[in-house]
């Protein structure tokens, strides 16, 4: 039995509403960590929550057609990998973190 591509988007759009709340709590634990970075303030605890959100929203954005994000994620995961300090690291942190949030509202609308 063929699926339809309507019934296919219409799946696609019901995963998106039940994974929301978690594509956006890893969202926030990336802000927190980007925003700690900022500051100076980034512990391993926040820096290895966030690298986990990081790389968990690699995997899925793209699910939902959002392979920009996917990319962003990616950037984001590779750079909580290591113990970034410089005001350059937290730059692009705060960057991607931006983006994707813009990502994620733009494709909930």
């Amino acid at each position: 039995m063929a699926t339809s591509p309507n019934s296919m988007a219409d799946a696609l759009a019901r995963m998106w509403a039940r994974f929301l709340p978690e594509i956006m709590q890893r969202l926030r634990l990336v802000e927190e960590a980007s925003q700690a970075l900022t500051c100076g303030a980034l512990t391993d605890e926040t820096r290895a929550a966030a690298h986990a959100a990081a790389h968990k929203l690699a995997g899925s954005l793209g699910t939902f057609g959002l392979h920009r994000g996917t990319s962003l994620a990616r950037q984001a995961e590779l750079l909580l990998a290591e113990l970034p300090s410089s005001t350059d690291d937290a730059t692009a942190l705060a960057g991607w973190v931006f983006e994707l949030r813009e990502l994620v509202i733009k494709h909930n609308a």
